[in-house]
């Protein structure tokens, strides 16, 4: 069934892109819903409440890059394996990664709980927002022990090409944390941390549903039974996804910082900005899933050893992402203080992200190149390229110039959305590069082998 599945995407990679891409593109949209979905919820407790999700979601970030890493190490070897027509060894791969993402949940959970006040103090967090985040990421940070196998499954069922069992756990999911979402926050009177027992509680059910459809529907057998110790195995995974964890931990860097700099001007501030990323994110999740399915294309490929494909399937998924990206960017831009009110009615609020979001929202075109040509290398087995990209995007660039724009030259808070403009715009162009070098050795290396 794999092998059929695989030439039935060598065929026609176009729709293979977009087979692949649609269900995974909602699986992604959900994923980032959860804590957009407890932002919405918790909005209409009061511009403190809002200002802690903002102050947490850095750390809950956290968890997400942690995982989407081992993810990515892991999918990026079982689609190579299932190319090559490697049946035992991508199983293999699988488990693995089940137990280094069961291992790294528990101690992520143990060692951020100990911390928990100290970085958020460090961030700027006092007074009653300190107490909402805190109390808001002990739970979340419980909940990442199911969490992390939870997400490694969808990766199972991704790397085989089945995206739209992912899209119906994630989905699935969601809908049991909006239920329980106002059910935790208003009706038992939790507040903060009853979006975050809600969150938790809809992890967990993802984790039970997602067993009960290995059994049904994957065509990899994923258990102890399969498993063969392999240090080959953990280097290969932590070799290819550490790279894309730390990409996003940069970006969680990038986000802490922005909050710092925001208290300076004002808890508002640090709430409208935060209001006004949650809606970017959102926004570019089709990207990222859509890179994901580029991933798992791009692996099989490469696997299979048709580099012409490779290069093909980067090519339009390219232009797809940056069509897209620009017509969200256009819509967002004319309606942003209609979309805001998704997760406040506090006018003052709406202001502020709205003068912010019609800036930075420019950065998702950009933004889309630097992920499908980051994804694209993942699933070519090197994760470095996408390192290299986001620290100049991040590190060279953006924090950088939100320093001097605010501390140094005085500008004000919109600022920081321009030099995150020109982050993106310098990484895209250093992502181009990158790819066109690769993709012409590639072509080298398949004349060499005719």
């Amino acid at each position: 069934m794999l092998h059929k599945r695989l030439n039935r995407f060598i065929r026609n990679p176009k729709k293979a892109l977009f087979t692949l891409a649609l269900p995974t593109v909602i699986a992604m949209v959900v994923q980032t819903m959860y804590n957009v979905v407890d932002t919405a919820f918790v909005g209409r407790l009061g511009v403190e409440a809002i200002a802690a999700l903002t102050f947490a979601f850095p750390v809950f970030f956290i968890i997400i890059a942690l995982n989407q890493g081992l993810n990515v190490g892991m999918s990026a070897k079982i689609s190579q394996f299932i190319g090559a027509k490697n049946k035992t060894a991508a199983e293999n791969v699988a488990v693995h990664g089940l137990l280094i993402s069961l291992a790294v949940g528990l101690f992520l959970s143990v060692l951020s709980l100990v911390f928990l006040k100290t970085i958020f103090v460090f961030l700027g967090a006092s007074g009653e927002v300190l107490g909402l985040s805190i109390s808001y990421m002990q739970i979340i940070l419980l909940g990442s022990v199911v969490a992390f196998p939870a997400f490694m499954f969808h990766g199972i069922f991704t790397s085989q090409g089945d995206t739209k069992t992912s899209m119906k756990i994630q989905v699935s999911s969601l809908i049991l944390n909006i239920v329980l979402d106002p059910i935790f926050i208003f009706v038992f009177g939790l507040g903060v941390r009853g979006a975050a027992i809600a969150t938790a509680l809809a992890w967990l059910f993802s984790l039970l549903l997602s067993v009960y459809y290995l059994k049904k529907k994957s065509h990899l057998d994923i258990n102890l039974k399969v498993f063969d110790f392999s240090p080959w195995i953990v280097k290969k995974i932590i070799f290819i996804g550490a790279p894309a964890s730390l990409l996003m931990l940069l970006i969680s860097a990038y986000v802490l910082v922005l909050n710092k700099v925001m208290v300076y001007f004002s808890n508002a501030h640090v709430a409208a900005v935060g209001i006004a990323f949650r809606l970017e994110n959102v926004a570019i999740m089709p990207v990222v899933g859509g890179s994901i399915a580029l991933l798992t294309l791009v692996g099989m490929f490469y696997g299979a050893r048709r580099y012409d494909l490779v290069k093909k399937t980067i090519f339009y998924g390219l232009k797809v992402g940056i069509l897209f990206t620009l017509a969200g960017s256009l819509i967002i831009f004319i309606f942003a203080e209609l979309f805001l009110r998704i997760f406040t009615t506090d006018a003052s609020l709406i202001a502020l992200g709205a003068n912010f979001v019609r800036i930075d929202v420019w950065v998702l075109p950009v933004l889309a190149v630097a992920t499908l040509i980051n994804r694209s290398m993942q699933g070519l087995g090197t994760g470095l390229p996408g390192l290299v990209i986001n620290i100049v995007r991040v590190l060279a660039v953006s924090i950088p110039l939100t320093l001097i724009f605010v501390f140094v030259l005085g500008f004000g808070y919109l600022s920081a959305a321009w030099a995150d403009v020109i982050g993106g715009s310098v990484a895209a162009v250093v992502a181009v590069t990158w790819i066109v070098l690769k993709l012409k050795k590639l072509h080298l290396l398949n004349s060499d082998s005719l």
